[in-house]
């Protein structure tokens, strides 16, 4: 709403005041609670105040989160912002070496992505945080005058957005499995690297339940096998076309697909993930007769293109939720 964002707007102008002081100055660990008894001191919202104190929140494992929307807001900004200006000059973790906290702002991001269920992308949040250092950079280039030499400027381009995403996404895998979730469960999941962090636990959820089925594992060796022919055919179009359909199995295939996909995809699209993946082990049955029963590289190219297709049809409905393939025992 445009009341958060200006409060959220005032929150981070405010956030850092409190470092110049003396009190902050002699007792660093002050830091944030000093900048929230100015703040009230001078007036300013309840809301704002306590933004100002919990934008380091949390700071250690197992610390309480920002307690209000405005403190979130700002948690997440300031946190992906030090992110992306550290990976911009290039200061990464090394080894055991972490001078700047980067996994702890990491995870902070994600429990506040994954506990507070936040409809925020991943990829998104850390693309403004790149504009934003890059609109600054080429702001201070344009004034710095006649003859002036500019700043480098902002360098950090998509592959190195994408490496900011894959760090998060690597101490995702490392908390899951702090919390109990298998290592298969946890690659299924977060290989797929889902966006929105906060549908995580849902899709560990159904995929826990998934793997208890009768079906699973073959579906899942299934799976594997599909991803293997697939890669070797980069690009394939999933078109289908019914009159290629010459076999039994791929034709019986085929129907199943059109039958069990949509509601699959309904209930994926709703979030119901473990009843999108239940309703998909009702194709175990056709996808076995058709690896029984169908050439897959047959020689006639417009055959095998179209079982291809067949194939990548149901490679993207198979792994939606999480890539299943990774459940192979």
């Amino acid at each position: 709403s445009e009341a958060l964002a200006q409060q959220a707007d005032q929150a981070a102008l405010l956030a850092k005041a409190d470092l110049l002081t003396d009190m902050v100055g002699e007792f660093p660990e002050l830091q944030g609670t000093m900048g929230r008894y100015y703040a009230l001191h001078d007036g300013v919202s309840a809301d704002v105040a306590d933004a100002i104190e919990d934008h380091y929140k949390p700071r250690f494992a197992g610390d309480l989160l920002p307690r209000g929307e405005v403190g979130i807001v700002v948690a997440l900004a300031d946190k992906l912002e030090t992110l992306v200006g550290m990976f911009g000059i290039g200061n990464l973790p090394s080894g055991d070496r972490d001078p700047f906290a980067l996994r702890r702002h990491a995870l902070g991001v994600i429990r506040m992505l994954v506990e507070k269920n936040l409809d925020l992308e991943l990829t998104q949040l850390v693309g403004i945080a790149s504009a934003a250092f890059r609109a600054s950079t080429q702001g201070a280039a344009s004034h710095a005058g006649d003859g002036a030499a500019p700043e480098s400027g902002w360098i950090l381009d998509a592959a190195g957005e994408d490496a900011i995403s894959t760090f998060i996404y690597d101490r995702l895998a490392g908390s899951l499995r702090e919390q109990g979730y298998s290592a298969q469960e946890v690659d299924a999941v977060v290989s797929q690297r889902p966006q929105r962090l906060g549908d995580v636990p849902r899709r560990l959820d159904a995929v826990r339940a998934f793997a208890a089925l009768t079906e699973a594992q073959a579906l899942a060796a299934a799976n594997k096998r599909v991803g293997n022919i697939l890669k070797k055919a980069p690009g394939v179009d999933p078109h289908v076309s019914e009159l290629l359909l010459k076999e039994p199995a791929e034709r019986a295939l085929f129907d199943a697909m059109r039958r069990i996909a949509p509601e699959a995809d309904a209930q994926f699209d709703a979030g119901d993930y473990t009843a999108s993946l239940k309703t998909l082990a009702a194709l175990r049955a056709p996808v076995d007769a058709f690896f029984d029963g169908v050439l897959v590289n047959a020689d006639e190219a417009d055959l095998r293109l179209n079982r291809l297709g067949l194939l990548k049809r149901l490679h993207n409905a198979m792994n939606r939720v999480a890539d299943l393939s990774q459940l192979v025992a």
